[in-house]
């Protein structure tokens, strides 16, 4: 192959790269995560969320719920089963297992008096683990394992 041919091609390869990395990059941008627990338990979870944890309602309606996190930068969502506006896929109650969440505080020694204040039911004790994370646990109406943690800064 003559060189200048194989330039071209090394060209062409590493543009076509460029261009994947740089599209990759693009969709990161534009990502947001909501996570969804489809259960029918709407008002206790409206409940929980709003009054232990702080959180603020996005939108509701009778069979969706939408809250967020003190400063809107996270988003849980909570869906009755079984309703006709939406798909199959959509339909089937979470179960209660297999499912956590974490939310990531500045002061977690004060959130914990706060929800202990609160006689919420405390599922893993205050904690300093071994890499450096302290941290417990509570527990949502749905059965989902919320780790409410302050990160060391060692292991973010």
């Amino acid at each position: 192959m003559k060189p200048i041919s194989m330039l071209f091609i090394a060209i062409c390869l590493s543009t076509n790269a460029y261009a994947q990395t740089d599209s990759a990059i693009k969709i990161q941008k534009k990502m947001k995560l909501n996570a969804g627990i489809i259960t029918t338990k709407l008002a206790a979870s409206k409940a929980f969320y709003t009054d232990v944890l702080g959180f603020g309602v996005t939108f509701e309606n009778d069979f969706y719920l939408l809250l967020h996190t003190p400063g809107r930068t996270s988003e849980i969502s909570f869906l009755l089963p079984d309703h006709p506006s939406q798909q199959a896929l959509f339909h089937k109650p979470f179960q209660g297992q297999g499912m956590y969440l974490t939310i990531e505080v500045e002061d977690v020694d004060e959130i914990y008096q706060e929800i202990r204040n609160k006689g919420i039911d405390i599922k893993i004790a205050l904690r300093d683990e071994p890499w450096g994370d302290r941290h417990f646990a509570i527990e949502d109406p749905n059965g989902v394992g919320i780790d409410i943690v302050k990160y060391s800064p060692d292991n973010k």
